[in-house]
């Protein structure tokens, strides 16, 4: 465990989880959260994907030297958002995942009723064996800045510093190892003297968040951000994976100049990379209103007759980018986290990569 992460307090075992405000069925700015759908255990032609769960591979995650997962796990997995996981499943889960090396957890307030559910593992869990990363959510001028409502978001400094806090009883502990503000419509007002930034800084100060960054999409957000100089980590997301690869030119290079952690939201492309049969998803409501799930097709071809796994190729695809840190990737259960876990952990041999680029054009 990184130095930095074992000077909390422990858990405040008087701390009594409250409800957390519930997402709405639909997430327009989910970042790096969505599930693997359950695939069945198959044997690749090259970099076997085996039963036995390897080793997960860690990361430096830039000047926060956090030591993470390269496949942290994203809890909007557990929110009941792709089906209902009773509280004892939940903390189940979580405590199976630290087994297996995947002790990074990456969450948020709009993420169901995730936090609450994280929050009682934390009784049972001591502190300085995970590593927690939040959102000060920015969606809309719903509660918490929380998705449904009609005008913009509080970027206020005071209610980014009450919104962490309360946060930080919700789930029953001290700190965050990173707050990053997420998905605001508007990078200006996060950024002025009195923003929702400078309440982050000042949590910092007190040692209630030990890192601030961003999690959005729009890289001219990101590179303003970074340019501040008080970025500690950010999460992009949707522009790195099989079907795209935008991040490499913009975000990677500002961050890696910086030192500023990365973290890759939808590697996997909200499940259309994990190998399930793409007809029978591309009608679901996140994919529908853009080309992806046709994109991703050429590539489930391709990896049905080289027998090759997707969803391996999917993640270590995104590995081979040593300027992205972690993958943040929710799972329902134990099957879908274990999968993801020996996806992570097992490379493919470079014969794999040299057919991918000859088909593809994609250097890697």
């Amino acid at each position: 465990m990184d130095p930095q992460a074992r000077q909390g307090k422990g858990v405040r075992r008087d701390a009594r989880p409250q409800p957390g405000s519930l997402a709405p069925p639909f997430f327009p700015g989910l970042v790096a959260q969505l599930f693997v759908v359950v695939h069945a255990e198959r044997q690749t032609r090259r970099g076997a994907v085996t039963k036995e769960a390897p080793t997960l591979p860690r990361r430096r995650l830039g000047r926060t030297e956090l030591d993470i997962p390269v496949v942290p796990f994203g809890t909007l997995g557990f929110s009941n958002s792709f089906g209902f996981v009773r509280d004892e499943d939940a903390v189940g889960l979580i405590r199976h995942a630290i087994s297996l090396g995947a002790n990074h957890f990456d969450c948020s307030r709009c993420y169901g009723d995730s936090m609450r559910k994280l929050g009682l593992a934390l009784r049972e869990i001591p502190r300085q064996d995970i590593i927690i990363t939040g959102r000060l959510c920015c969606h809309s001028d719903a509660p918490w800045g929380g998705y449904g409502g009609a005008g913009e978001a509080d970027y206020s400094a005071e209610r980014a510093v009450r919104d962490v806090e309360d946060q930080l009883v919700l789930l029953g502990t001290d700190y965050f190892d990173g707050v990053m503000i997420h998905d605001p419509n508007r990078i200006e007002p996060t950024l002025a003297r009195a923003g929702s930034l400078a309440g982050l800084l000042q949590l910092k100060a007190r040692g209630l968040v030990r890192n601030v960054g961003y999690g959005m999409e729009p890289h001219d957000f990101h590179l303003q951000a970074i340019a501040t100089g008080d970025v500690d980590l950010l999460l992009c997301f949707n522009d790195y994976n099989l079907v795209r690869q935008t991040a490499a030119d913009t975000i990677l290079p500002a961050a890696t100049a910086a030192d500023v952690g990365v973290l890759n939201g939808w590697s996997i492309l909200r499940g259309l990379l994990t190998g399930v049969d793409i007809d029978e998803v591309r009608t679901q409501r996140r994919h529908r209103g853009n080309d992806d799930a046709e994109a991703a097709r050429a590539y489930w071809n391709w990896c049905r007759e080289e027998q090759i796994d997707l969803l391996q190729l999917a993640i270590q695809f995104c590995l081979r980018e040593k300027r992205i840190h972690g993958n943040p990737i929710g799972s329902l259960n134990k099957e879908q986290l274990e999968a993801n876990i020996r996806a992570a952990s097992t490379p493919l041999d470079e014969s794999v990569w040299t057919s991918f680029q000859e088909r593809f054009g994609i250097v890697v």
